[in-house]
C-alpha cells in the first residue's frame, strides 16, 4: 500500500504503467564437501541421528523428505525409496543404499514394537494426506502409513485433536554445521549440502545426468546441470602454472 501511495500521490503515475526490471537471482554454487569430509561431518552426528543423515546422502533426499518417509515407502526387494509429494507436488523413486538395509530394518523393528505399545495404550494414528483419514479410518493405524522416523513423543493433532505419532522434527538442520567446527571443516555445511554431494559424486561415477536429474527430482536438467559447473571448475581440472 506504500508504494502504491507513492507512485499515485507523489509521482501521479500509475503501477501499470511501469515497466519494471526484475532484479536477476545471483548465481551461486553449491558447497560439496570431500568423501573424507563426509564421512567425519557424519561420525560427528549423534547416533540417533545418523541413519537420517546416511539415508539423505545415500538418497540424495531433502531434509523434509526424509523426515516424511512412511515405512510403506522403503521397498528393501528392489532397494528403492519412493519419495511422495516432493517438491514441485512429484514423486519420484531414488536408491536404498544397500549397506543401509539391516540397519534401517533393524531400526523399523524397533519403531514398530513402539507403535504397537501406543495402539494398546489407544493412541498410534498417524496423519494422512487428502482427506484419506475420512475415506479409510482405520488406515491411520496401519504400520505402512506410520513414519519411518516417529517423533520420540505423542502429539495432539491441532485439527482433530487427537492424539498420535507424528514425524521427528528433532533434527536441525544446521546442526551438522555446528558439528563440522570440531574436525576442522571451514565449508559451510548444512543438511542440503549431503544432497548436493550425492550429485556431484554421481557425475564424477559417470553415471548420465538425466539419471542424476530424476534421482534429485529435478523438473529442469539444467538445475542439474550446476553439478556439472563444480567437476568443470580450474581447480580440479587445470593445473597450476606454479606446478608446472
Amino acid at each position: 500500500m506504500l508504494y502504491c501511495s507513492l507512485y499515485r500521490e507523489v509521482l501521479k503515475k500509475g503501477l501499470s504503467t511501469i515497466d519494471a526490471i526484475r532484479a536477476k537471482k545471483p548465481k551461486r554454487l553449491p558447497t560439496v564437501m570431500t568423501k573424507d569430509e563426509t564421512m567425519k561431518v557424519i561420525a560427528a552426528v549423534p547416533l540417533e541421528y545418523q541413519l537420517m543423515v546416511k539415508l539423505i546422502y545415500g538418497g540424495g533426499l531433502r531434509l523434509m523428505e526424509c523426515l516424511r518417509l512412511r515405512v510403506k515407502d522403503i521397498d528393501f526387494g528392489n532397494n528403492q525409496i519412493m519419495v511422495r509429494d516432493a517438491k514441485g507436488m512429484k514423486d519420484r523413486v531414488t536408491v536404498l543404499p544397500d549397506n543401509l538395509r539391516q540397519a534401517l530394518q533393524e531400526h523399523l523393528e524397533r519403531a514398530k514394537l513402539l507403535h504397537q505399545d501406543d495402539m494398546a495404550k489407544g493412541y498410534g494414528r498417524v496423519y494422512l494426506p487428502y482427506a484419506l483419514g475420512r475415506k479409510y479410518p482405520n488406515a491411520c493405524l496401519e504400520w505402512g502409513w506410520q513414519y519411518v522416523f516417529p517423533a520420540k513423543g505423542l502429539s495432539k493433532d491441532p485439527q482433530t485433536g487427537d492424539i498420535d505419532g507424528t514425524m521427528s522434527m528433532k533434527m536441525a538442520s544446521r546442526r551438522p554445521y555446528r558439528l563440522r567446527c570440531g574436525w576442522g571443516i571451514a565449508k559451510p555445511v548444512n543438511v542440503h549440502t549431503f544432497r548436493h554431494c550425492f550429485a556431484t559424486y554421481l557425475l564424477e561415477a559417470n553415471y548420465d545426468i538425466r539419471t542424476v536429474q530424476e534421482l534429485l527430482g529435478h523438473k529442469d536438467v539444467s538445475t542439474t546441470m550446476i553439478y556439472t559447473h563444480i567437476l568443470n571448475k580450474p581447480g580440479i581440472t587445470v593445473k597450476s602454472p606454479l606446478e608446472v
